[in-house]
């Protein structure tokens, strides 16, 4: 990218220019589309990330109140309702993404990393949701993390994962596993612009000749 010093600067400056020779502003935050992203199929992804933000924030909310203020406030529990049906449209739009892709072979064109990435954060969301439920504080989390406890404990896991433990599972929920999935979110994202949003398989790329033709026109 031009305006982009080639030498110094330290170690600072090269991770700088390698991250513009990687991702150049237009293509980190591009303007304009390919034509086959007026298909359906291409929204899932966006109202999976609308959804999470949502689902972030509600969230967020309601563990800075605590775990009794969305039971004996009003205000509690139309918050509390925000973020369990943000969270129910996030896994619905984030499961029709998931199988959408798979059906495109979106791991062509070495974008199979992107896609591990994205499976890995299904499965995370899974463990997330899971905690969710178990640190509502109701007899649906009382039954679910009954049920759950024996399943647990027959693979020698429920000593590290104790579902009867509200603290434990409520830290699982607010803090590792949404950290995990941030993270996991924010790479996926970038492996996207990095290595561009997968084509239809019956999609042809225009030549180098077309494109020469159309850049020449005025």
């Amino acid at each position: 990218m031009s305006g982009v010093p080639e030498s110094g600067g330290g170690w600072t400056g090269a991770v700088r220019r390698k991250s513009v020779r990687a991702l150049p502003p237009d293509k980190l935050m591009p303007d304009t589309q390919p034509a086959y992203m007026a298909s359906w199929i291409y929204v899932f992804g966006v109202l999976t990330l609308t959804s999470l933000i949502v689902v972030l924030v509600t969230g967020g909310v309601l563990a800075l109140k605590g775990p009794a203020w969305w039971h004996v406030s009003d205000v509690g529990k139309y918050v509390n309702s925000l973020h369990l049906w943000s969270v129910e449209l996030f896994m619905f739009f984030m499961v029709i993404h998931l199988w959408g892709k798979f059906f495109m072979a979106a791991w062509r064109g070495r974008r199979a990393l992107t896609w591990i990435t994205g499976t890995v954060c299904f499965f995370t969301s899974i463990g997330t949701a899971f905690t969710g439920y178990l640190v509502q504080q109701n007899f649906d989390s009382q039954w679910i993390a009954g049920q759950a406890k024996d399943g647990l404990n027959s693979v020698g896991i429920g000593a590290f994962f104790n579902v009867l433990d509200f603290g434990q599972m409520l830290m699982w929920h607010i803090t590792l596993l949404p950290f995990v999935l941030f993270l996991l979110t924010g790479w996926h994202l970038l492996l996207v612009r990095l290595r561009g949003i997968v084509p239809p398989i019956d999609a042809t790329a225009p030549s180098a000749d077309a494109i020469t033709q159309e850049e020449a026109a005025p």
